[in-house]
C-alpha cells in the first residue's frame, strides 16, 4: 500500500515554530521522487508550499520563502518541513505528496497558529 503519514502539527503561538514530518511507506521511496508539502485552509484550495528534488533542490512560494524549509532524510524515508515565524495565515491542514495523480493524499496534520 502506498501511504504517506504526516505528523508534527499542533497549536502554536504566532511567531513560533513547528517541524512537520512526512513518512513514506515501503511502496513509495521518497528519495527518488520530487516531494512537496501542501496546505489547505478552510474555504481555500490546496496550495503548494515547498518542493524538494532528489538532488536536494528546493523551491518555495513567496508566501513562505525564508520562513519554511523542506528537507529529507533518505535513511528514514522521511521528508520534513521546518516552519518558523508562523502567523495565523499559516493555519491549515498540511499534506505531503509527490505526484497527486499517482499517489493518494494522507490524512494531513493540522497546524493552528494563534494570535
Amino acid at each position: 500500500q502506498v501511504q504517506l503519514v504526516e505528523s508534527g502539527g499542533g497549536l502554536v503561538q504566532a511567531g513560533g515554530s513547528l517541524r512537520l514530518s512526512c513518512a513514506g511507506s515501503r511502496r513509495i521511496i521518497l528519495s527518488i521522487n520530487v516531494m512537496a508539502w501542501y496546505r489547505q485552509a478552510p474555504g481555500k484550495r490546496r496550495e503548494l508550499v515547498a518542493t524538494i528534488t532528489p538532488g536536494g533542490t528546493t523551491n518555495y512560494p513567496d508566501s513562505v520563502k525564508a520562513r519554511f524549509t523542506i528537507s529529507r532524510d533518505n535513511a528514514k524515508n522521511t521528508v520534513y518541513l521546518q516552519m518558523n515565524s508562523l502567523n495565523p495565515d499559516d493555519t491549515a491542514v498540511y499534506y505531503c505528496n509527490s505526484d497527486p495523480s499517482h499517489f493518494p493524499w494522507g490524512q494531513g496534520t493540522q497546524v493552528t497558529v494563534s494570535s
